[in-house]
């Protein structure tokens, strides 16, 4: 063979071997990641023609698939849009799916491995495969007090969040979010239909689709001071009777700017006890705590209950709560009262509530409870399991009793139950000043052998500034939400 042919022989088989790799990756190696894209064409028409698996709250569908005369056979439906809208999320075919509808797809239409008995059984039957069903962690009590909630506060223009967990599991009780939406509008087998609903959610400025639980982050305020406090007990330095400074401003290093207390006024005192400086919500007290411990402590006590850390794998577009990185000394101060750069989704700050509620460990937070296949077996159960150690045990102590304090004493009080000891925390954190502040409160109940964790947060609640706070806006649907959970 002359060395032009052989030459072109090599080239050949190279570009044989390549394309013989590139099939091989493409059909194996890259499978999964292809069919699961929204706008695969021919797996969408295939599981559009499949009775898709339910998605359940106590046994009762807030997603399922029914029987229509065209040439999909079967349409998805909701029949509680709004309360379940973010944990549902939608199934479109032609802007394809979200929240559990696109972590739980491979179950729900039928295509997940685990399946495949199904699947063989169906082909000799001559008949389509089925998917199966998720079921939720949701508690419906819950979820409808925390729906409802947000709702009495002014209409469809309120925004908010309201979050819930089982301080020992994680399991997730309720999340609600407004606005909310209408899925049923994207799951229309009309597709001018379906164009018109997105644009007009698109378009929509307060951001209907937003799972404001977990998808944006805010300041904290106040209530970051439970995290404050768990670095400056946890540093051996304090205790729950440890004088620090109460008096009405605080002069920050490096700048005339004051830090003063939201009333204006001192926190009872020129020095105060580290209780009541958490009852009164003392800025002064936790602005020189923060520079005392100083960024490193407060940072790494952050992320111990889950800042800067993606942990919830059952909905997607989790956004990571923050601390900031190296505050000069005001900017630290700032930061201790959960001001400056400090941000955190209601999830996060219902996890230091449920951390501290379950005796300093936080549980990993999970949405979906029980998968099983079409025929109901069950093919899949959730396991709790710890996720970080925030505090000691003797820590989580002071704080619960101190957060009591907060509630029986303090700025919390529209947080009180009768008979039930409550232990919660306050926030109004600033934002700018042609935009009114937002108010926070986070709890458990009952204090002495915890239920349930809450996080409230009220972005805007349509009302005059002079009127939003964590105590009147927040905290009596935290009470709401743990009511709900408690009297069952």
């Amino acid at each position: 063979m002359n060395k032009p042919i052989r030459t072109m022989a090599i080239g050949c088989l190279a570009l044989f071997l390549a394309l013989l790799v590139n099939s091989t990756y493409l059909q194996y190696l890259q499978a999964d990641d292809l069919n699961s894209r929204n706008d695969n064409k021919r797996v969408r028409d295939a599981e559009f023609s499949r009775e898709r698996g339910a998605i359940l709250v106590r046994g009762n569908s807030v997603a399922e698939s029914v029987p229509v005369d065209d040439q999909f056979e079967f349409q998805r439906r909701y029949p509680q849009p709004l309360k379940f809208a973010h944990l549902s999320g939608f199934y479109s075919y032609t802007y394809g799916r979200n929240a559990v509808e696109l972590t739980q797809n491979d179950i729900l239409s039928g295509s997940d491995p685990r399946l495949f008995v199904n699947r063989v059984v169906d082909m000799f039957g001559n008949t389509q495969p089925k998917g199966g069903d998720v079921s939720l962690t949701i508690d419906p009590q819950a979820q409808t007090a925390a729906f409802e909630g947000l709702r009495d506060l002014g209409g469809p223009g309120i925004k908010g969040s309201v979050v819930a967990l089982d301080p020992s599991t994680g399991a997730i009780l309720a999340m609600a979010s407004s606005p909310s939406y209408d899925p049923n509008a994207l799951s229309s087998h009309k597709l001018s239909e379906i164009s018109d609903a997105w644009k007009q959610l698109n378009n929509d400025p307060n951001r209907p689709m937003l799972n404001r639980g977990v998808q944006e982050v805010f300041p904290p305020g106040s209530t970051f001071k439970l995290v404050t406090a768990a670095a400056a007990l946890s540093s051996g330095q304090y205790t729950p009777q440890s004088m620090v400074p109460g008096g009405a401003t605080l002069d920050l290093p490096l700048t005339d700017r004051d830090l003063p207390n939201d009333s204006g006024g001192s926190c009872g005192g020129e020095r105060v006890t580290l209780t009541t400086a958490l009852e009164v919500s003392c800025n002064v007290a936790f602005g020189h705590l923060g520079m005392e411990i100083g960024d490193d402590a407060l940072r790494e006590q952050a992320e111990k209950f889950g800042f800067g850390d993606r942990y919830l794998d059952d909905l997607n577009g989790q956004a990571e709560s923050r601390f900031p990185t190296d505050p000069d000394e005001p900017q630290l101060a700032y930061s201790a009262i959960g001001q400056f750069d400090v941000a955190a989704t209601p999830l996060q700050m219902a996890m230091v509530s449920a951390g501290i509620a379950n005796g300093g460990t936080v549980m990993k937070p999970y949405l979906v409870d029980e998968i099983r296949s079409p025929n109901l077996d069950v093919l899949d159960k959730a396991n709790p399991e710890p996720y970080r150690e925030a505090v000691s045990s003797s820590v989580a102590r002071d704080l619960t009793q101190m957060m009591i304090e907060v509630v029986d004493n303090g700025t919390g009080a529209t947080a009180q139950i009768p008979g039930t000891k409550v232990a919660g925390k306050t926030g109004t954190a600033q934002t700018s000043a042609d935009q009114n502040p937002y108010a926070w409160f986070v709890s458990f109940a009952p204090a002495d052998d915890p239920e349930v964790a809450v996080a409230v947060l009220i972005e805007d609640a349509g009302v005059s500034r002079d009127a939003i706070s964590g105590s009147g806006l927040a905290a009596p649907i935290a009470k709401r939400v743990m009511e709900a959970v408690m009297n069952q």
